[in-house]
């Protein structure tokens, strides 16, 4: 049977198939792809890059200056729109290609989309070993390319034009599939790239993509039902699943309906707004002191689209040993964590469900007061830990209380790595369901700045206040300029405590002696480390910066900012030492057995005590 065709190179067809895919959002049928990050080198220049060249208006492409923050923004933007839009990254061979590695990590880590397209050597072999080719002399086969495998849920490497008829269908399987998404890699050696084939019309069709929401099994659903109609004191755990089900009016409605206290998550927060009556504040390792002694004492959690990590169950010590834990999750992996009753399944169709048949459950009374005298102590803490005491050095809560009150409704904060993550979820009032964006399952120094260019690219109405500290900032800060390049303004707020401040005190805590982490604790010349002057260093990246002395001052700023047009950069000096003591958990970091260190000893002595409570 004849089949229509086109000639087209490897690229070009690629290129033509992404524009193909489509995604229904609440009913309007969008782009899938917002568009292509680049950094050119000779392993994509002349192939996929002359394809884009002709594709500029409809599937744009983005110049960045480093690779792996230029795919950090790629995975903010998919995070900020629910995993439902998405970006492709591409660069070079060798070097260019690695640097997303860490990046493919982190979107495999979280389960965030993400098309990563990577040149490879030529497949052909004729001119090898090229530039930047890493030759294994005992596999002729491995590029370093091969290393996204174990980042990656899909990978591939085309070798001959017509094997992208199989492989994109592939990829786009895993970046669109609510359990298996994740990062998707697909190799392009530079040759193949320029190979033409002609490939049938009906693999561009236009495809449109929607949510897939699996139900529950009913004799799954059932077990539940009957395990939390026995519960008395129930706690719910709020995850990341909840905003990628888009199932928020679900979760609340049945939050609402049986009065249920509820934990979030660091992607789950914003499930609820920060003043809702059952919103209790964050959980575990940085929870809240309401919502942690409610899970200490909870004879049921009800854990919906989280992932039960560490910091959530802080290393499994927050629960009751006698505690049943429910695990509504699309993914049987989550589901059946902790020795958990799994339901398996999507919430926003499964929690009204399960609203319908716990009827006429009533929990204990006294529960509910308690829930509500610990919220309301809660929130008072709250605001006194975020108010300006005049202190020479602010805390980060302090800066925190002045860039949330400076925030109107829709705008977002971002932020990934040191102790800015556990203080915003402590303290953090979000408003808006997307207004609290952390990347906190790699916890990735350097996603920051990177991934509030790509929030701001998806949420372009927003205000987008990036939280970052002098040592996530030092790591990775070129993605100011090209937030400066493309028009995506960026406020920054830029801590500086002169080192690794976080990681300092968990060094203190574990009964080690200040060493590497604060600048003033390293190896230097005699006249110690330099003093970075990070509003100079701002401005020569093209963006408005200033430095400000204290909270009255940060306000002052954070007004001038909200009133420009352009990224806007407002460093200070914080304390290095404070953090907020009220709430947190255990989180089991091993300390030594041996040491020459008393501290140390004493530390494992309260190491080994702390361990007890594990339920394993």
């Amino acid at each position: 049977m004849s089949v229509n065709t086109v000639r087209l190179t490897m690229a070009q067809a690629l290129v033509k198939y992404l524009q193909a895919q489509k995604v229904d959002v609440d009913g309007e049928i969008q782009s899938m792809f917002a568009g292509v990050f680049a950094i050119f080198g000779h392993g994509n220049v002349a192939g996929l890059g002359e394809a884009l060249y002709h594709a500029n208006e409809t599937l744009p492409t983005y110049r960045a200056h480093n690779e792996q923050a230029m795919a950090h923004s790629a995975i903010a933007f998919a995070k900020a729109n629910n995993r439902q839009r998405m970006m492709a990254a591409t660069t070079s061979v060798g070097p260019g290609a690695l640097n997303m590695v860490t990046a493919a990590a982190l979107a495999h880590v979280n389960r965030l989309p993400v098309l990563l397209l990577p040149g490879d050597t030529f497949a052909t072999r004729e001119p090898d070993p090229v530039l930047q080719q890493v030759e294994d002399w005992s596999d002729a086969t491995i590029t370093p390319n091969d290393c996204f495998k174990p980042v990656s849920r899909f990978f591939d490497r085309i070798t001959r034009p017509e094997q992208l008829l199989n492989s994109l269908p592939q990829a786009m399987r895993v970046l669109t599939d609510p359990v298996e998404c994740g990062p998707a890699t697909i190799a392009l050696p530079q040759d193949v790239q320029t190979m033409a084939f002609d490939y049938p019309l009906h693999f561009f069709k236009e495809t449109i993509h929607r949510v897939r929401r699996p139900g529950a099994d009913e004799q799954e659903l059932a077990a539940v039902v009957e395990l939390i109609k026995h519960a008395k004191q129930p706690l719910v755990i709020a995850g990341g699943g909840i905003h990628y089900s888009g199932a928020l009016a679900q979760f609340r409605e049945f939050v609402e309906t049986y009065q249920l206290p509820v934990g979030e998550t660091q992607a789950g927060k914003g499930a609820l707004p920060w003043d809702h009556v059952s919103n209790l504040g964050s959980i575990g390792v940085t929870g809240s002191a309401a919502v942690n002694k409610m899970a200490a004492e909870a004879d049921v959690i009800i854990a919906v689209g989280s992932r039960l990590q560490d910091f959530t169950s802080s290393s499994r010590a927050l629960f009751k040993a006698d505690a049943k834990i429910v695990s509504l999750n699309v993914n049987g992996f989550d589901a059946t964590k902790h020795y958990g009753t799994p339901l398996v399944a999507d919430a926003k169709v499964t929690l009204p469900k399960l609203t319908q048949q716990l009827a006429d459950w009533q929990i204990s009374s006294v529960w509910q007061h308690e829930a509500e005298t610990l919220r309301q102590e809660w929130n008072e803490t709250v605001s006194i830990a975020m108010t300006d005491r005049g202190t020479e050095l602010p805390t980060d809560a302090e800066v925190i209380g002045a860039v949330n009150r400076a925030a109107d409704e829709k705008d977002i904060v971002v932020c990934a790595a040191g102790g800015l993550p556990g203080e915003l979820h402590k303290l953090w009032r979000t408003r808006y369901d997307k207004g609290y964006h952390l990347e906190y399952g790699f916890s990735c120094m350097g996603y920051e700045i990177a991934g509030g260019l790509g929030v701001k690219m998806a949420k372009p109405d927003s205000d987008v206040f990036v939280m970052i500290g002098d040592g996530s900032y030092l790591m990775l800060n070129s993605e100011i300029s090209t937030s400066v390049m493309l028009g995506h303004k960026l406020v920054l707020v830029v801590l500086d405590n002169r080192g690794y401040g976080c990681i300092n005190r968990l060094q203190h805590a574990c009964g080690g002696a200040g060493f590497n982490n604060l600048l003033k604790d390293c190896n230097t010349v005699e006249e110690g480390a330099p003093k970075t002057d990070f509003a100079a260093h701002a401005r020569s990246l093209g963006a408005q910066a200033e430095k400000v002395a204290n909270i009255a001052e940060l306000e002052q700023a954070l007004m001038r900012a909200k009133q420009a047009t352009s990224t806007y950069v407002i460093t200070l000096d914080t304390d290095p030492l404070s953090t907020t003591e009220s709430g947190g958990s255990w989180w089991e970091v091993a300390v030594p057995e041996v040491s020459e260190r008393e501290q140390v000893r004493a530390a494992r002595a309260r190491y080994e005590i702390a361990k007890q409570q594990q339920v394993i």
